[in-house]
């Protein structure tokens, strides 16, 4: 994924280094790419099962959208095919917090502490749900303080660039499943979809409600919606952080790949 401090990212290649804006990428634009990799280069003839968590989703549903007749199944978890209104609100806020350091500099780069941390603690509030904070549930994730789940999120985001933070942030925000020509993104690229669609969202997740995936599905032909019940919110369907979860998650992918 462009941006993502791995591939060609504002921290990794040096045009963007040197102060150059780096632009900005879509999920389509990542999928594509993806695509001339796997079927052109390597010779992939079909996808068994696109999936994927949070942003990971989002491509996902773009896989299969783009290439109806080589993805079989689709199964995005704790994601969306866009962001909704208020998780644009969210993504402002976080930009802002990070923003608002002082030392933020895209050109002459120095990594903003401050903002890192700002940006840490608002998107650990999101994260999870009130229920998470109010019976202390952050206790059986290991931390026995909030405080220390707080400080453990500054600490992740204090070893990222900022710069790579948002160029994701940005890819989230501009995401909305395309088939690469705008009289056909949205709801008619959903409607394109061939693939047999599991859809799991968590009913706490406040960036991808269930009720956006309810949508979804209506637009979707061979398409079914199961919600995770669970108080850990956006953080339930992270990839091996909550156990329960994480056995739903594995039912439902044993469940669609034997389809």
């Amino acid at each position: 994924m462009f941006g993502n401090g791995v591939s060609s990212s504002p921290s990794t290649h040096p045009l963007y280094r040197s102060g150059q804006p780096f632009p900005r990428i879509s999920g389509y634009d990542n999928v594509v790419q993806q695509g001339r990799l796997l079927f052109g280069h390597l010779g992939v003839k079909e996808i068994a099962l696109a999936c994927g968590w949070s942003l990971g989703g989002m491509q996902a549903y773009q896989w299969a959208a783009l290439f109806p007749d080589r993805v079989r199944r689709l199964l995005p978890f704790g994601s969306a095919a866009r962001p909704c209104a208020y998780n644009q609100v969210f993504l402002q806020g976080l930009k802002a917090a990070l923003l608002a350091d002082g030392n933020w500099r895209e050109s002459e780069y120095s990594q903003p502490e401050k903002g890192l941390r700002a940006f840490a603690r608002v998107y650990a509030g999101w994260a999870y749900s009130d229920e998470f904070f109010r019976d202390r549930l952050y206790r059986e994730l290991g931390y026995q303080t909030m405080e220390q789940l707080l400080i453990a999120w500054e600490q992740e985001h204090l070893r990222l660039d900022a710069r790579d933070l948002l160029a994701a942030l940005r890819t989230w925000q501009c995401t909305d499943v395309d088939t690469g020509g705008r009289a056909e993104g949205g709801a008619s690229a959903l409607g394109r979809i061939q693939a047999r669609t599991l859809l799991v969202p968590c009913s706490t997740d406040r960036y991808f409600p269930a009720v956006d995936n309810m949508a979804e599905a209506a637009l979707i032909s061979d398409c079914e919606v199961r919600v995770l019940q669970s108080p850990f919110g956006h953080c339930a369907l992270s990839p091996g952080r909550v156990p329960a979860a994480m056995t739903f998650l594995n039912r439902c992918l044993r469940e669609i790949l034997s389809a």
